[in-house]
């Protein structure tokens, strides 16, 4: 079964730490990264080069969006503030400062409201923060036109919702939670998961989403309702899951937390990125490479090639192959 094999992967190295996210921007044209080495990245994605570097942060940077239309970034740092850049020129055009560090981050549809979470550290709460960009006292005097403490289980990971009516996020005990915009309260809540969620992403339409947990699985769910729909199970932890956009495949990347990474051989198999049949849940295909947990994964925007960020401080970008666009799954 071809995942790419004939073709090899695009390595981009310009991190000199562990890559913490990436995302495609809408035309996939683009491919931005962040990482603890403290400057996100942009890169072409068809040839690898690298466009530009952010240059701002003084720590870790542990999460980063693109709005709809390429022309801001957004950034969360362990150095407690987010960040907003122009995609184009590189420069910060402000930036919001937190009591602790920013774990997760995101632009709604139409890239007027942005939405962050702090960590829960050194007596401080984990908040989720709200802002509209274009109201000047929310961004000069730093007063969010929402804040939600969470002072029990601290978000992990966190999504805007279809057409921006929703935030959903994911928490370290597992919880699932569903958040409205307009009321601000909590819609529904899903506890399906056991451990940690360290990723949510949507399918291409944003009607079902995927989760990946320190449990060892990767789930679906309704976007609406937060009903549990599939369940793919394996044996370490799944740090990212993303759904392609063109065909009923699910990717998930792991392999174990980075505080727990020895010297290990990778022929064992645990930092493989594994795809499995999203309906059927069953796996059918493995690539190697990653010398280290994968941190983040997402599929291209067309569904012809993903790309995978790792511990090791590299991303690869895949092109699938034509065995992958023939192969049909029996059952």
């Amino acid at each position: 079964m071809g995942l790419g094999k004939k073709w090899k992967p695009l390595m981009l190295h310009g991190h000199e730490r562990a890559v913490t996210q990436i995302k495609y921007n809408r035309e996939g044209d683009l491919l931005f990264s962040s990482a603890k080495d403290q400057q996100p990245n942009v890169w072409y994605s068809l040839n690898g080069e690298r466009l530009g570097t952010y240059k701002g942060h003084t720590g870790a940077v542990w999460c980063i969006d693109v709005d709809w239309e390429t022309d801001k970034l957004l950034t969360g740092s362990a150095d407690n503030t987010c960040k907003l850049w122009d995609c184009k020129t590189g420069v910060a055009l402000l930036e919001l400062g937190t009591e602790s560090a920013v774990r997760t981050c995101g632009f709604s549809y139409d890239g007027n409201l942005i939405m962050f979470t702090t960590d829960k550290a050194m007596g401080r709460e984990c908040e989720l923060r709200v802002y509209d960009t274009r109201d000047e006292y929310q961004i000069k005097k730093n007063s969010p036109m929402w804040l939600e403490p969470q002072p029990k289980h601290k978000i992990t990971s966190a999504v805007w919702g279809p057409l921006g009516q929703m935030i959903i996020t994911g928490h370290e005990n597992g919880d699932l939670c569903q958040w409205d915009i307009k009321t601000k309260d909590m819609n529904t809540r899903a506890m399906d998961h056991s451990k940690q969620i360290n990723d949510i992403q949507f399918n291409r339409d944003m009607t079902m989403l995927i989760t990946a947990s320190k449990d060892t699985t990767a789930k679906l769910f309704d976007t609406e309702t937060l009903e549990l729909k599939k369940n793919y199970k394996t044996e370490r932890p799944v740090n990212s899951a993303a759904i392609s956009p063109i065909k009923p495949h699910v990717v998930l990347g792991g392999g174990q937390e980075a505080m727990d990474v020895t010297t290990t051989s990778t022929r064992i198999g645990k930092f493989d990125a594994r795809f499995y049949h999203m309906v059927f849940e069953e796996e059918f295909g493995r690539i190697k490479g990653h010398f280290g947990p994968i941190n983040s994964v997402a599929f291209h925007p067309n569904g012809e090639e993903y790309s995978s960020g790792g511990e090791d401080g590299y991303i690869r970008v895949h092109t699938f192959d034509k065995d992958y666009f023939d192969f049909e799954f029996e059952y």
